[in-house]
């Protein structure tokens, strides 16, 4: 699939890129050098820049937008674009750590308890033993010290830096920090550590393919979830129809 070929999606952008064309186009933007920014987009993600302007702006600015969400890519479709396949941002971020091995590229870890972290990295070493940790901190900190810790991953060389929030706090805390990071590939992982960690599991794969994985997330901490995937679903769903109606209009 040749670059350049994003797509108007829900207010949004969307790469049309399958696993391996999004990983040799995320090692393009390393060897560029020139600092750049990921983004994992999923439903819940879609309606909140409805309203955030500002989430709008940095997500529509990123060099890499994934469907990472399998609704996307049904809704894709439903509105009459071309995509490929789910992009999952945990898929994604296991395979830039194999392929971080395999390249040399220094990885920096960003986010989640310090257990977790440290058990992220330990699993991550133990599959590649020749993976090269530019560093790694907890996400415990003061907004006081986000230039000092910004200023420290810099200059710890990282080539990607993996920035374990959950959103929208890790598109904002990034992009304000972005200049001063100068990393040259920055993807949000959102609670990959956690599920790579062990502390959460994710969901069979026969739920990842039937698009499921957020059922048994919500039934894993229904309370926390509630909102984000009851409402939420239903929120996308009515949006998708909108412009479904819409499209249809400009046929006519």
């Amino acid at each position: 699939m040749k670059e350049g070929r994003r797509f108007n999606f829900l207010g949004t952008y969307l790469d049309p890129l399958n696993m391996q064309e999004t990983l040799a186009r995320i090692e393009r933007l390393i060897l560029n050098r020139k600092p750049s920014q990921h983004v994992a987009m999923n439903a819940w993600k879609v309606n909140l820049l409805q309203k955030d302007i500002k989430l709008r702006r940095i997500i529509n600015h990123s060099a890499l937008i994934s469907a990472d969400g399998q609704a996307i890519v049904w809704a894709a479709k439903f509105l009459g674009y071309d995509i490929p396949e789910r992009v999952a941002g945990i898929d994604l971020f296991q395979e830039l750590v194999r392929l971080s091995a395999e390249k040399g590229w220094r990885v920096y870890y960003f986010g989640g308890e310090q257990a977790i972290v440290q058990k992220v990295i330990c699993e991550h070493q133990k599959l590649y033993p020749n993976l090269q940790i530019a560093g790694f901190r907890n996400g415990y900190f003061e907004e006081r010290d986000s230039v000092k810790i910004a200023s420290e991953i810099h200059e710890s060389n990282a080539d990607i830096l993996f920035v374990g929030f959950s959103s929208p706090k890790k598109e904002f805390w990034i992009h304000t920090y972005f200049e001063i990071l100068q990393v040259p590939f920055v993807m949000g992982v959102g609670g990959s550590f956690d599920v790579v960690a062990g502390k959460t599991k994710r969901a069979p794969l026969v739920m990842q393919k039937t698009g499921l994985e957020w059922l048994y997330r919500f039934l894993q901490e229904p309370k926390r979830m509630a909102k984000r995937y009851l409402i939420g679903n239903l929120h996308f769903f009515h949006l998708v129809v909108k412009e479904k109606w819409r499209i249809e209009r400009e046929k006519t």
